[in-house]
């Protein structure tokens, strides 16, 4: 399929009520990703997937903000009162610049196994559509009142899953034309009753859908078996310099004099960066904002402690601990370490209870202890997946 176009559609404009929590599943996090940032990461690293769109419940355009971070889909698009509906929003605004095939899948099953794409693109060369299947190994028997009643024949039954993949143009036309009173359960019913034909491929257990607390707090457990911890420190400095405040911290703080720097000089969350770079061996601050670039001229450091969170994110990483030290004789940091801790938590979008921040003096030793500038060291400590 060399020739052909293919794009990813994720639906995710369901409530996600039945998993509880106070946001929708799609959400929630797990192994410290969002759920619908591992469908997207999945999807958007295979290289035959062209672009990535997805259909989004109303409200909840901040939320996949948050979850994506620096990620950008292809187009977000509101979704509508059904699966279907929303499925159908989502097709319309891919028609824009139609490609040749989509691949629709459900933002609740964020681990999607690259091989289950390939099976589905390799199907798509003989049918118009094909979905990923699992054999049903349990019994099956039907349930009257509690109680239970005939069993039913496994033989020939499947359990469905998606990706769900279609030629664009097929399933878009059997969407705008489906009329029936009952909403369908997935896209390969609106296929078939157009008259298309599905084929079907192995699926995998990877991609069970997460719908009850429960599954998440078994993907979470099964995260957590496969990630390591990782330990990396950070160290800055900066001068002093004319002025009436420092930045420390993501606080302004009365002082004396102001710190030198391109940026706005905050020496404690330029230490916590260069340590969660460290986390992920992704260079140091100057290889992401080099002083010679003129945007961070002034620059307020939090946006650089962000984005490093959301590359540590990006990974899978989970943010276990900060312990920060400053080195300094003034200002005093006694009286602003609470505001500090929950300013720097804010960012990482951690619990104030992961990050401790503590203060020093050199006892009048060294450019600290002459009052000449101020440091900082921190520790962070990681999990993430193994690399």
């Amino acid at each position: 399929m060399n020739q052909d176009t293919i794009v990813a559609l994720i639906v995710a404009g369901g409530s996600g009520i039945r998993a509880g929590g106070d946001i929708p599943k799609q959400y929630r996090r797990i192994g410290g990703r969002a759920v619908i940032a591992r469908a997207f990461d999945a999807l958007a690293a295979h290289p035959a997937i062209r672009a990535v769109h997805i259909v989004v419940g109303a409200g909840q355009e901040m939320l996949l903000d948050e979850a994506l971070g620096e990620r950008r889909p292809a187009t977000v698009t509101p979704g509508g009162a059904t699966r279907r509906a929303s499925v159908l929003a989502g097709l319309e605004a891919i028609a824009v610049v139609p490609p040749t095939h989509v691949l629709i899948h459900d933002a609740a099953r964020p681990f999607l196994p690259a091989g289950v794409i390939d099976r589905l693109i390799a199907a798509l060369a003989d049918a118009p559509g094909a979905v990923p299947t699992l054999p049903v190994v349990d019994t099956l028997v039907r349930v009257d009142a509690q109680a239970l009643g005939d069993s039913v024949a496994r033989e020939g039954l499947a359990r469905v899953q998606t990706p769900q993949a279609f030629r664009f143009d097929a399933i878009l036309a059997a969407h705008r034309d489906w009329a029936q009173a009952v909403e369908p359960t997935d896209d390969a019913q609106v296929a078939r009753h157009a008259g298309l034909a599905v084929a079907a491929v192995p699926g995998d257990a990877m991609l069970d859908k997460l719908t009850h607390e429960a599954d998440l707090v078994a993907a979470e457990a099964r995260l957590a078996a496969a990630m390591t911890s990782r330990t990396a420190m950070g160290f800055d400095v900066h001068a002093f310099a004319d002025g009436d405040h420092v930045m420390l911290c993501g606080l302004r703080i009365a002082h004396s004099h102001a710190l030198a720097g391109h940026s706005d000089a905050d020496v404690g969350l330029h230490a916590i960066t260069d340590a969660l770079l460290g986390t992920i061996a992704d260079g140091d601050i100057g290889s992401h904002f080099p002083p010679s670039d003129p945007r961070w001229r002034g620059a307020d450091s939090a946006t650089f402690l962000a984005h490093a969170a959301s590359l540590v994110a990006a990974q899978g990483g989970i943010v276990d601990h900060v312990d920060l030290t400053i080195i300094c004789e003034a200002p005093k940091v006694g009286p602003h370490r609470e505001a500090m801790r929950a300013r720097v938590a804010d960012i990482l979008g951690v619990a104030a209870a992961r990050v401790s921040i503590k203060a020093t003096t050199t006892e009048r030793l060294g450019f600290t202890g002459r009052g000449e500038g101020m440091a900082a060291q921190a520790i962070v400590t990681i999990r993430a997946p193994e690399a």
